[in-house]
């Protein structure tokens, strides 16, 4: 469907996982096409859009590692101040004052709603691969641009499974990779997946595959060896919702829908 690595990477998680779904931008069509024969509609909207109806539970994700953020952005505020159920992700790699920061402006613009602490666990099918090695890594393409993080999960696991040196890709970058470098000058020593048609998928295949390199870390939600062809070993980094504590997403859930019998 000459789908960009970014609608790839927001669509395959659900799909891996058998959901039905549905993506486009009339609105109204989806709903009425979503509401035959399911019982759960979800809702995916992630920080760029406000949900088109109103669901019956709004839950926001939010990112220690961008305190801040969830007070500055739109609708990403928007989104908090309606949230019933807040996620703070990422507590097993953030700092703690970024964290209680994150709680603190969570407690002030959602008072009164549910908050659940959560860790974002790595998996990985060979972690010893990585160690002593000489790494290129390539990142979540949004995440490291306009979302302004300045690393992903390749980056952490490459950090935490030893390896040697993480490649610095900007010399190699070509086209379009390269503007984007331009464009956004604090991504630093790590690649976006950017993707946004084929000429820039191939740039990006040809930018991975001149590094000199001992190895890749893939840190995307998707597997982006399906997309492009890398000449030299390649490992996917992976990573879970893992909450902490109690009440957990399934609790939450689980009461919201013995209410509404």
């Amino acid at each position: 469907y000459n789908c960009t690595i970014e609608e790839r990477e927001e669509y395959e998680p659900h799909l891996d996982r058998g959901n039905i779904l549905y993506a486009g931008v009339d609105y109204k069509e989806i709903l009425t096409r979503a509401e035959k024969g399911v019982d759960i509609i979800v809702w995916d909207g992630g920080n760029n859009d406000l949900p088109f109806y109103k669901p019956d539970l709004h839950i926001v994700v939010t990112d220690p590692h961008r305190a801040g953020h969830e007070m500055t952005y739109y609708p990403g505020e928007a989104n908090l101040r309606m949230a019933d159920v807040v996620v703070m992700n990422k507590i097993d790699t953030a700092d703690l004052d970024k964290i209680n920061q994150l709680r603190e402006n969570i407690h002030q613009l959602a008072p009164e709603a549910i908050l659940i602490e959560a860790a974002s666990p790595l998996t990985i099918d060979h972690p010893e691969l990585i160690r002593g090695k000489r790494v290129l890594v390539v990142e979540d393409g949004p995440t490291l641009t306009h979302g302004e993080m300045k690393f992903g999960a390749g980056i952490v696991a490459a950090q935490k499974y030893g390896a040697k040196e993480i490649i610095d890709p900007r010399p190699y970058a070509i086209g379009t990779i390269k503007d984007t470098y331009t464009k956004y000058p604090g991504i630093g020593t790590l690649l976006p997946a950017m993707g946004y048609g084929k000429k820039q998928i191939q740039e990006l295949e040809d930018t991975i595959n001149a590094v000199d390199c001992d190895i890749v870390i893939i840190g995307t939600p998707i597997d982006l060896s399906r997309i492009v062809k890398i000449n030299k070993k390649s490992i996917r980094v992976k990573y879970e919702l893992q909450e902490i504590g109690r009440p957990n997403l399934e609790e939450v859930l689980s009461q919201k829908i013995k209410n509404r019998r």
